[in-house]
């Protein structure tokens, strides 16, 4: 049984703020039956060890950058924690890294804690547990692998979305545990500043990433974020290995939130569709397309407004949810004024009527500028809501784009565009309305997409394979 501590700022079903949550918090169980037994370790944001089953202290320390701390071992569901106990760096009324858009302006010290514990507990064990491996997650932890170069340990670092890198002023170096010395362009300097995943980058045994396409993208100036030269470096020792779904959370034949249908028995599906245009307000003849995002320029949700207008003129609709910048926001809302009974806009995020959206909906947009793995396209493949993407990252790793070749094949299972610009959406839409209208190759469509395999068996497959031959070596 080889056991790995899995580091990360979030995991579900604790604290949430992104995909990376899910990911950190569906491995354990997907590699439990390949005899992998990971604990996972996050902070202790406010409420969360409320949430803690049998929660028990493991170690103290009386002074964690200036407060007293302790970690404390509990299960969230069948999924061993550790929850790093330190309420003068974790409990706050914000999210888990800023309140009311603006960074903690001490996010060095609170992850530089974080990193500083799980590499005592890789060194020393914790109640009896000593990890042969540490897998670490994003900027928040890229110091683990950096305070463990030298210890003979394994260490794994994920990149979910390289645009987020822990850049800090050079002062903080004291703060984070580092030495002047580290301060180099072959160590944690990063354009005059600080960077923790840079640091992670450089000193990980391993570096994966959350797609193949990805992985190759990150190695590119327009993808790698100024980080495209490290990536380089050691693409000998860069994976992708693509993100899974929760095959049993997300199952239409299942799911509470709407009536059953599967690949099978389809029937369900029109049902949906009529619940969601009630819920939502709209009567749509042709095809239902859905939005289930964050409203950013990253998402492309700018090139959504000037694409969609003969989409609707031709008979769509469309349904949205989510919340984000202003700009967006207001965009999104404008458009749905303007097309009342076309177009409805709900700003915030609600899980059960995401659930429902993905039912009821005929397509899901997806017209991502950038995409590490992307879990909206995979969820509406999943419930036969076909995917329109942009054909890049994760996207074009998963959805098969409808052409005269892949519809001859029969392999297509939604519609891929290129470049990631307004026209290019438009024409996808455009495309999509005609597919919509062939019933039969539609359902053809359909059935083929609600058959993709996106559960975490194989990735899990992947990542244990990974940890072996680390270990082994």
């Amino acid at each position: 049984m080889k056991r790995v501590l899995s580091v990360a700022s979030e995991a579900v079903p604790l604290v949430k703020t992104g995909g990376l949550a899910d990911v950190v918090g569906a491995l354990p169980g997907a590699l439990a039956p390949l005899g992998c037994e990971m604990r996972v370790m996050i902070p202790a944001y406010r409420g969360i060890l409320k949430k803690l089953k049998s929660p028990k202290p493991v170690w103290e320390s009386p002074d964690l950058h200036g407060g007293p701390a302790r970690l404390v071992r509990g299960k969230a569901g069948a999924m061993e924690v550790l929850v790093l106990e330190a309420d003068h760096l974790y409990d706050r009324d914000g999210g888990p890294y800023a309140q009311d858009g603006r960074d903690y302006p001490d996010n060095a010290a609170r992850f530089a804690a974080l990193s500083q514990v799980a590499a005592l507990v890789a060194r020393e064990g914790i109640a009896g547990w000593t990890p042969d491996l540490v897998h670490c997650h994003d900027w928040q932890t890229g110091l683990v692998p950096w305070y463990l170069r030298d210890s003979g340990i394994p260490t794994v670092m994920t990149i979910h979305n390289i645009a987020f890198q822990g850049r800090f002023g050079r002062e903080t170096l004291p703060v984070l545990g580092l030495a002047a010395e580290d301060f180099h362009r072959d160590g944690v300097e990063f354009w005059g500043d600080v960077s923790t995943l840079k640091a992670g980058l450089m000193a990980a045994d391993a570096i994966t990433t959350v797609s193949p396409r990805y992985a190759e993208e990150l190695m590119r100036r327009e993808f790698g974020m100024g980080l495209e030269g490290v990536i380089q470096a050691r693409a000998g020792e860069l994976h992708g290995i693509l993100n899974g779904i929760d095959t049993e959370a997300w199952n239409p034949g299942t799911d509470p939130e709407c009536s059953p249908f599967s690949a099978a028995r389809p029937g369900g599906k029109a049902k949906n569709r009529a619940a969601l245009e009630a819920e939502f307000g709209l009567e749509v003849p042709g095809p239902l397309a859905i939005v289930v995002s964050r409203l950013t320029d990253q998402k492309g949700i700018d090139l959504i407004a000037p694409a969609i207008e003969p989409f609707l003129a031709a008979g769509g609709g469309l349904a949205v949810l989510g919340s984000g910048d202003g700009w967006a926001e207001s965009a999104l809302s404008d458009l749905a004024a303007r097309h009342p009974g076309r177009v409805g806009v709900r700003i915030g995020y609600d899980e059960a009527l995401s659930h429902r959206m993905f039912a009821g909906g005929d397509a899901v947009l997806v017209p991502s500028r950038f995409e590490p793995c992307g879990l909206t396209q995979l969820y509406g493949l999943r419930y036969g809501c076909l995917p329109v993407v942009a054909a890049v990252g994760g996207l074009a790793d998963t959805v098969i784009g409808a052409s005269p070749a892949t519809l001859a094949a029969e392999a297509a299972t939604g519609v891929a565009f290129h470049p990631v610009d307004d026209l290019a959406l438009r024409q996808a839409l455009m495309r999509l309305v005609s597919l919509h209208a062939d019933r039969k190759l539609w359902g053809q469509m359909m059935r083929r997409a609600m058959k993709s395999d996106f559960s975490w068996a194989r990735s899990a497959q992947r990542y244990a394979a990974l940890y072996d031959a680390l270990c082994a070596s």
